[in-house]
């Protein structure tokens, strides 16, 4: 029968390293052809906006979609999976935990590739908990020794750096600019609902690398066309999917300075067919928007742990 995962469950099975793992997973299986990911799809009423992401990964014999509904500032996020075979119904996962942590070890992954080896500082826009994420994965593939967190909400900006020093084991600290966040940072991380650009492009250093979280929609920017026009290489998760959602990316398009032709997908770098970073000076960037691929492969991992640890409610769905 059918699973169902609660947040709780899924906090006791999932782990950022195997987020980290499956994702580089899926996204090389996305560049061989072998599993297809659907852009997402919205629908508005006046009050509530529905999200649907859809998805395959054959390697994991799943089939499916996660849905999530925006509702006066509420967010609820459920994701199922069924079986590619048969088409039955393996599990239902609440995902507002595994939402964050998949973003965060997509973060993680195209730090892996684009970043420098001996990165050692973070410079993060945004203390949500979606910033959790970012902030764990980067720790996971890098030495990070310092992370500079810049958020309009001072006082939930203390508390934050405060948790996440003591959960990471790293200094966590609040940055007092825009500029003191990026300067001398290796790594920049965006994970805002802004609309319009958070730093200044001259800021970047040589080599830093920048994870583009946030800038799910176009009508939001994170990164300005100077930071861009800085970059050597420009990667995104899928241009079916930034053509529609990337923000960041639509000024120089428009303006004619930046083709799809010179933007890679993460897939392709990880398998090779296009370039990582090549030296410590460039400047690189990841646009971040996520993929229902990336949930189906943590969703069906997990649906497995549950079924072998005897956790989660079976559902009375028989067909």
């Amino acid at each position: 029968m059918a699973l169902f995962l609660t947040e709780q469950d899924i906090k006791s099975l999932l782990t950022m390293p195997m987020a980290i793992e499956a994702v580089e997973t899926v996204m090389a299986e996305v560049a061989r052809g072998e599993a297809v990911n659907m852009p997402r799809e919205r629908v508005r009423s006046r009050s509530t906006t529905q999200h649907l992401l859809q998805g395959q990964v054959p390697s994991h014999q799943a089939i499916g979609y996660k849905v999530y509904t925006v509702s006066k500032g509420v967010v609820r996020f459920l994701l199922h999976v069924y079986d590619a075979g048969d088409g039955r119904l393996n599990g239902i996962l609440e995902a507002r935990l595994l939402g964050m942590m998949r973003t965060g070890a997509a973060s993680g992954v195209a730090t892996k590739y684009l970043a420098t080896r001996h990165a050692s500082v973070l410079g993060v826009f945004g203390s949500g908990r979606q910033a959790v994420g970012q902030i764990e994965a980067v720790c996971q593939v890098r030495p990070i020794k310092e992370v500079k967190v810049f958020s309009r909400n001072k006082d939930k900006l203390a508390t934050f750096c405060h948790e996440m020093s003591a959960r990471f084991g790293v200094t966590v600290r609040a940055a007092a600019s825009a500029e003191e966040t990026v300067r001398d940072s290796d790594i920049i991380t965006t994970i805002t609902s802004s609309d319009t650009p958070l730093f200044e492009g001259a800021w970047l250093k040589p080599g830093a690398h920048i994870n583009a979280a946030g800038a799910n929609a176009l009508s939001r920017r994170e990164i300005d066309e100077t930071a861009l026009e800085r970059c050597s290489l420009i990667v995104t998760d899928s241009r079916a999917v930034a053509e529609k959602e990337c923000g960041d990316l639509l000024p120089l398009l428009e303006k004619g300075k930046l083709g799809w032709g010179q933007i890679s997908e993460l897939g392709d770098v990880i398998i090779g067919r296009a370039p990582a970073r090549a030296a410590d000076d460039q400047i690189t960037c990841y646009e971040s928007h996520g993929l229902a691929v990336q949930d189906l492969i943590v969703g069906a991992r997990l649906l497995a742990l549950a079924r072998a640890g005897g956790i989660g409610v079976e559902l009375p769905i028989s067909i």
